[in-house]
């Protein structure tokens, strides 16, 4: 079910990138997105009654917790947070050149 809801934010993303003609609508589009691949690799990592992978000697290994998609998803939040940096520096220089965040108006000007 938890996946389920993973993939319908990765639908309202997706949705909002493809059909949105405002820029700023667009980039937060890509940033639901990136956060709903975020939350998927953290469930695939998640077990219930899970611990951490720290062992001491002699000790079985039990339910033990994933590190690498936690480690991963650090990575891509990282990651993210540049390109949503870039998208909005980017927005910001389209507007102060054309004076609008439409996607139909700028493509009118070709300027």
């Amino acid at each position: 079910m938890i996946y389920f809801l993973c993939f319908v934010l990765f639908s309202i993303g997706l949705y909002s990138i493809l059909t949105k003609k405002n820029l700023i609508k667009i980039i937060i589009g890509i940033a639901i997105v990136d956060y709903s691949i975020n939350l998927f690799f953290i469930l695939v990592a998640y077990r219930i009654d899970g611990r951490a992978p720290i062992l001491k000697e002699g000790e079985k290994i039990k339910r033990i917790v994933d590190p690498l998609p936690q480690a991963v998803v650090l990575t891509s939040i990282v990651i993210g947070l540049a390109v949503t940096a870039l998208l909005v520096a980017i927005a910001i220089r389209i507007y102060e050149k054309y004076g609008t965040f439409d996607i139909n108006e700028i493509k009118e000007l070709k300027g």
